[in-house]
């Protein structure tokens, strides 16, 4: 009787010491000492906790199932008979998809007031651009090439997750995607590694912050790692590249993505060099782990610990479990792997309970640092969660990120902006007046009817002395030309055409890699008939890659490319039409010319006989040029902008010492901008082959119309550095050439030599 009594009033006693004693140290002031406190105060907690679990209830720990698929009407509010008993029997540590903060409340409830050991739960959702104020996709947000920016629209979608209860996004996606074809190049930061690292960065800082309010969500590296390389751009597919070109251009955003305090990694479904990421030791322990020195926790993307059994490497479920968890993966997404096996493998010596001590210890950490051993409901406001959703505050800041993100393309004689006492406004094509696809994939609790057109932006901008003829042309993928008469006839009554085309918002994103870069359906003949009409025309684009648009860049007057900007689209675009902002963004990623191109990419190797028109026997295409559409890097404003020479501070340095590089940059117009000032950099010889050029800096700057601006960048031999031919991170004497400019090719070129 009183081993029982015992038995269930110890771990009582001990959170309740446990409690006062986090109080105590959170009230010391904030140094590093007390930071090191704190750290040391939550470790002795996670030991006395472990101390007291059994093992099943480990296990439990290390398992996480969701709610529906995590948008939409299908995210469910009612808890499951079977998920009661299993949060009872404490075979849940971590639900997806659950959202809001009366049900979440529910579920944290069950898990704290009746279960033994009164473990919280932890609540993952996808918080890729938001949760219902729908911001601009993230290849869109990183066409801003402003890290502040991307960070605050991170922020604002975190605060809107908190306040439904939500405590942790998979989101950063930092992979780097060179093949347009793969859907989920919507979700990152584009081609290139540099800007890549730099926005991963700055979205774990947006997202998590410091973890000591409940305003913050905890950040998820993902897909680690190489995803984006998958063969064909097709999703989910094998992976195969040297070691060299993992540290060089794959690993570094996830390197930051650590540095930058990232508390959870996702590992990616492909395989790398015959290993899938869920069973891949070297990659999640070695490096991860041991090389880096993370100390969080790793989840499996959903099921793809089961998905080693189609991979050929696991015999079955149990198998891949075992594989997974002395690897390094700590948490089970959906595959049920864990909570059906791992005892068993405990029991049989092949996982060591030590092991899946080590796993709940990272998932118990977490939940400690959120603070929800000290207070399981601070996620669950209902008052906070009405006074944030949608809030006006949070649309603003939509609105913000989405003028940011718009690219001008083209803006022959100087069409854009428009002035507004035009008298009639033809608005042609199929996502003119769409109020879905604007909110791209993983729009999650986003809702069509919050979002505005780009006919109720225009509208809404314009006075009523300006006609809107409006016209849907065709369908986004059909094949039906009824409406071009109609469009035609609409574009010949007006003073300027706006054409609205691109993709659906579900054509991009997870499992949505397609074979043709082209538009769908028959909008290249729609927009051949306007352009027949002798019309001034303006494109729009709507998409979540970049596209193969050649002849609409030859006859188009001008060319805006919006992405998928989410609720506030219509508002941005017609704010940049007519001149209330002047563009900014710039390309992440390189536009090529047809599907034959890709992978095309600024940042490439030369070749033995490096391509050229002069040359028959030298590496191109016989049938098409050998330059991109539009290259990494490019985008035009409503002014323009002109660079002097290079200017460096010395022609040679030694690896001590730090080169500096300046120019000076001329708004030459008659309007206000924003210019993209970048800075590339070449090894000339090296002992193993270098890119062409690697970006290595830029500045956002402001400048008055006739203003001049230094810009100034600072080399050090860090920036120098590769992976030489014994696989080691250094830099090598030599020529260096140095490149600055408005893109990857438009630049102004000079070198320096690094001695030793």
């Amino acid at each position: 009787m009183k081993a029982a009594f015992f038995k269930t009033i110890y771990p009582i006693l001990l959170f309740a010491a446990m409690f006062l004693l986090l109080g105590f140290v959170v009230n010391e002031t904030g140094d590093k000492k007390n930071v090191s406190n704190l750290n040391s105060v939550i470790e002795s907690k996670i030991d006395s906790v472990l101390s007291l679990m059994t093992l099943e209830e480990k296990v439990g720990q290390l398992n996480q199932l969701s709610f529906g698929i995590g948008w939409g009407p299908t995210v469910q509010s009612v808890v499951p008979d079977e998920y009661k008993v299993m949060i009872k029997e404490s075979k849940i540590g971590s639900f997806l998809n659950a959202v809001g903060a009366d049900f979440t409340r529910d579920l944290q409830r069950i898990a704290v007031e009746e279960t033994r050991m009164k473990i919280p739960l932890l609540f993952g959702y996808d918080v890729i651009h938001g949760f219902k104020t729908t911001f601009p996709v993230p290849l869109a947000e990183v066409s801003s090439w402003d890290p502040e920016v991307v960070r605050m629209s991170a922020m604002y979608q975190a605060l809107e997750a908190s306040s439904v209860g939500i405590h942790w996004t998979f989101a950063p996606m930092v992979d780097i995607a060179r093949d347009p074809r793969w859907g989920r190049i919507v979700e990152g930061a584009g081609e290139d590694t540099y800007l890549g690292t730099i926005m991963s960065v700055a979205r774990v800082k947006g997202l998590q912050g410091d973890l000591t309010s409940n305003k913050n969500i905890v950040a998820c590296a993902k897909h680690f790692v190489g995803y984006g390389d998958a063969e064909g751009g097709r999703d989910y597919n094998t992976v195969d590249m040297s070691e060299r070109t993992l540290r060089e251009v794959y690993f570094p955003p996830f390197k930051a993505a650590v540095d930058a305090g990232a508390e959870t990694f996702m590992c990616s479904f492909n395989e790398i060099a015959g290993v899938p990421l869920s069973a891949n030791k070297y990659i999640l322990t070695d490096i991860l782990r041991n090389e880096w020195g993370f100390n969080g926790f790793v989840v499996s993307d959903w099921n793809s610990i089961g998905e080693m059994i189609n991979h050929g490497n696991a015999a079955d479920l149990k198998h891949a479990g075992q594989l997974s968890i002395n690897a390094g993966v700590d948490m089970d997404m959906e595959s049920r792997s864990y909570i059906n096996n791992m005892v068993d493998l405990v029991k049989s010596g092949q996982v060591s309970e030590a092991i899946v001590n080590e796993s709940v210890r990272r998932i118990l950490r977490i939940k400690f640092k959120l603070g929800l051993f000290d207070d399981p409901y601070r996620y669950c406001s209902k008052s906070f969660e009405e006074k944030t959703v949608m809030n006006e505050e949070m649309q603003n800041a939509a609105l913000e990120v989405s003028q940011k993100s718009i690219v001008l393309l083209k803006n022959e004689q100087d069409l854009l902006p428009l002035k507004k006492d035009l008298k009639t406004i033809a608005v042609i094509g199929p996502l003119a007046e769409s109020k879905s696809d604007p909110l791209g994939s993983w729009y999650q609790q986003g809702d069509s009817n919050d979002v505005v057109t780009v006919v109720e932006g225009l509208r809404t901008e314009l006075s009523n002395n300006t006609k809107i003829l409006y016209s849907t042309g065709c369908t986004i993928d059909g094949t039906s030309k009824e409406g071009f008469k109609d469009a035609v006839e609409k574009a010949s009554q007006s003073d300027v055409v706006i054409l609205v085309l691109g993709e659906k918002g579900s054509m991009s994103g997870e499992a949505r890699s397609r074979s043709s870069i082209e538009l769908p359906g028959v909008q290249n003949e729609l927009a051949e008939e306007i352009f027949k009409t002798g019309k001034p025309v303006v494109v729009v684009l709507m998409n979540g890659r970049p596209l193969s648009i050649n002849n609409i860049s030859k006859k188009a007057d001008a060319i805006v490319e919006a992405w998928f900007l989410g609720i506030k689209s219509g508002d941005a675009i017609a704010d940049v039409l007519f001149g209330n902002y002047n563009p900014s963004g710039k390309l992440p990623v390189t536009f090529p010319r047809s599907v034959g191109q890709i992978p095309i990419y600024y940042n490439h190797k030369n070749t033995g006989r490096p391509g050229d028109l002069n040359n028959n026997y030298s590496s191109k295409y016989v049938d098409l040029e050998m330059t991109p559409l539009y290259p990494f890097g490019y985008g035009l404003s409503y002014t323009t902008f002109s660079y002097s020479d290079i200017k460096l501070s010395s022609q040679k340095i030694n690896k001590n010492q730090k080169l500096t590089i300046s120019v000076d940059v001329t708004n030459n117009g008659k309007t206000d901008g924003e210019e993209v000032v970048q800075l590339y950099l070449r090894d000339v010889v090296a002992s193993v082959t270098r890119p062409v050029k690697e970006l290595k800096g830029f500045k956002k700057i402001f400048l008055k119309k006739g203003e001049t601006q230094t810009v100034t960048f600072k080399i050090s031999n860090e920036e120098l550095k590769f992976w030489n031919i014994d696989m080691q991170f250094v830099s090598e004497p030599g020529k260096f050439d140095v490149f600055v400019g408005t893109n990857s090719v438009d630049v102004k070129t000079t070198s320096f030599e690094l001695i030793y």
